[in-house]
């Protein structure tokens, strides 16, 4: 029985801890064969060392080792944050229920008795990584749970609160406001709707995307005729903030991408540039297609960049990036998790790069064409 299609995606690493060769060997040629990658080590403490640089999948433990047993070595590897979660094994010739209900109790997920079947062995190595990926996908959707439902309670409230104070004081004071006041009141009116706008399409998006509900339809497109249409939904903020929006791309570059998706792309990069970039800033976009037949194309602000914390967790469902704007614009972090989506289901990578106080750029690719890609 070869690896099920939910494990040969990504094939487990699975560290085998036997202090006996022959015991490594036979192990290693069972799993092996069952298509999994095999990391065999001869006791306790070198096990330490290779889980804490490799992080296995699962850990199959022999007690009975020199110097340091399978129950110490498997109390060593809890207490480690990281490596606390992976599953562990025991497999020993000690058949009597005490040894098998310590290992149980110091968080063991399994026992088996030597001598073992190599049936017995492929079976309960495949549930317990079928149970890992189970718990690591419900993981994510408890993740992708508490984001929306943070952005709902948080940043969804906070521009509705906005637009219904200044609502209530038109409705109140409207005799008594200048013009000017009332322009200002005005502007600020559209920026809050803009705002809540923007914040519920990306949710409404984001909600359809994990449900599969958004079609996929990829086909030759004018990237700079889809930038531009992009710009007219945030150029009125930019001439709020005086910044200078440039598109640098050739009137005759194209590339293969879903339409909506690749507007959802240069609509977020670019509003989010705009927003973090102080007034009398300035936001650049260009692409080119590499000699692959790849467009790189980037998003580049004279803002407030980021550090290497924030940036390293910027595409994390789990991340608590929310910041505002240089203006207090509201910021989610949704946007950049949608574009990251977009941009993987069209056969592209995202990534950035930035300096604190410095600004940042933002970069995705997407074919130039129809034709397969060399990669």
């Amino acid at each position: 029985m070869k690896t099920d299609n939910f494990l040969s995606q990504n094939v487990p690493n699975i560290l085998i801890v036997d202090d006996i060769l022959s015991n490594l060997k036979v192990l290693g040629d069972i799993l092996r064969d069952e298509g999994y990658k095999v990391r065999p080590v001869l006791n306790g403490m070198m096990a330490l060392q290779v889980a804490g640089k490799e992080k296995p999948d699962l850990i199959i433990l022999d007690i009975m080792m020199p110097d340091m047993d399978g129950y110490e070595d498997c109390r060593q590897l809890k207490k480690i944050p990281n490596l606390s979660d992976i599953p562990i094994i025991f497999i020993s010739a000690l058949n009597d229920s005490d040894y098998i209900v310590k290992a149980l109790k110091l968080g063991g997920v399994d026992y088996i008795t030597k001598p073992f079947q190599a049936e017995e062995v492929k079976a309960r190595v495949a549930t317990h990584l079928k149970i890992c990926l189970q718990n690591q996908e419900l993981q994510r959707i408890n993740a992708e749970k508490d984001k929306l439902l943070s952005i709902i309670a948080h940043d969804l409230r906070g521009p509705l609160g906005g637009f219904m104070t200044l609502t209530k004081m038109m409705e109140e004071d409207y005799q008594f406001l200048t013009p000017d006041k009332k322009r200002d009141i005005s502007l600020n009116l559209g920026n809050s709707a803009q705002n809540i706008y923007n914040l519920l399409e990306n949710l409404l998006e984001w909600a359809q995307m994990q449900r599969g509900q958004i079609a996929f339809k990829p086909q030759i497109l004018n990237l700079k005729n889809i930038v531009n249409e992009c710009m007219k939904t945030i150029i009125e903020t930019a001439r709020d903030k005086a910044i200078v929006v440039d598109v640098e791309i050739q009137n005759e570059m194209k590339i293969f991408a879903d339409t909506n998706m690749l507007q959802t792309i240069i609509r977020n990069l670019s509003s989010n540039a705009i927003k973090f970039t102080p007034k009398r800033g300035k936001v650049s976009i260009s692409a080119k297609c590499n000699e692959n037949k790849i467009a790189v194309i980037s998003v580049k602000d004279t803002g407030t960049g980021m550090d290497k914390e924030m940036l390293g967790n910027i595409f994390s469902i789990s991340s608590k990036n929310r910041r505002p704007g240089t203006e207090g614009e509201p910021s989610t972090g949704l946007g950049l998790l949608l574009c990251k989506e977009f941009v993987e289901k069209n056969d592209g990578e995202i990534w950035a790069e930035s300096e604190e106080g410095k600004g940042s750029v933002f970069y995705f690719t997407i074919p130039c064409s129809a034709e397969p890609i060399t990669k």
